[in-house]
């Protein structure tokens, strides 16, 4: 690794570390500038003489030393890049792992409310639907079994077809034909000797009940409900209302 490249990771080394390779490079130079002071550089002594003995270099040991510590300088502050470099991966991946965990929570709880929600709108409608159809029966009218309840249940019917009469034209001209009973039938006027006798509440003839019947309604002619509702089709057609009839019709 080049020494400018050794430099250039430094500076991203921690306060600590910068001053602790710092303060090793200044005794390391240190050393050397008192290594390479020639030994004769003390104070000047009385002239010697010459002996003929080896000349040793000064220094030359100190220098290689110096050299040895500044590559091992060099190699520590590579490892400690390489720690610090370690250490911001790590804590950069931690960072990643965490905001992902984050994000998966977040869509899996959105998920959930979404589901909760259509969940919730499910059963609002049924609920809604529920209580219709309980609104529905319970508006469903009961009807009496007497002739109140016939004429009553009677009118509903005609009111949905467009039949027109009203309680009273109704209650009156049942009991002049039959007095209110479902069963009575006529055996001696014109229409009986023809073979057809008048019967039930409105004493309405077969054929006449058969061409004027309202769906929905009982096909048996001494139904009274059914009787009724014939008869005042059968009168509205004739007379333009059952209330128009007071005689024999």
């Amino acid at each position: 690794m080049s020494t400018f490249s050794i430099h250039s990771r430094l500076r991203r080394l921690s306060k600590t570390q910068k001053l602790s390779a710092a303060g090793v490079s200044a005794a390391a130079c240190a050393a050397l500038s008192l290594s390479l002071v020639p030994a004769h550089a003390e104070t000047p002594a009385e002239p010697q003489a010459s002996s003929a003995a080896p000349v040793v270099i000064a220094g030359i040991p100190q220098a290689k030393t110096i050299q040895a510590s500044i590559i091992e300088q060099h190699s520590t502050a590579e490892k400690l890049v390489k720690a610090a470099d370690a250490v911001k991966a790590k804590h950069a991946a931690a960072a990643k792992a965490k905001a992902k965990a984050a994000a998966k929570a977040k869509a899996a709880a959105k998920a959930k409310a979404k589901a909760k929600a259509v969940a919730k709108a499910k059963a609002d409608v049924a609920k809604r639907s529920s209580q219709a159809a309980s609104r529905s029966a319970a508006r469903t009218p009961v009807y009496a079994d007497n002739l109140n309840g016939w004429i009553t249940e009677a009118l509903d019917i005609m009111k949905a077809h467009g039949i027109p009469g009203s309680y009273d034209g109704l209650h009156r001209n049942i009991m002049r034909e039959s007095t209110g009973n479902p069963n009575a039938v006529n055996g001696w006027d014109i229409n009986a000797q023809n073979g057809t006798p008048s019967c039930g509440l409105l004493q309405v003839i077969q054929p006449t009940f058969n061409a004027y019947h309202v769906s929905g309604t009982s096909t048996n002619i001494y139904d009274p409900v059914a009787n009724i509702t014939a008869a005042a089709n059968y009168a509205a057609d004739r007379y333009g209302s059952i209330d128009n009839v007071n005689s024999a019709y």
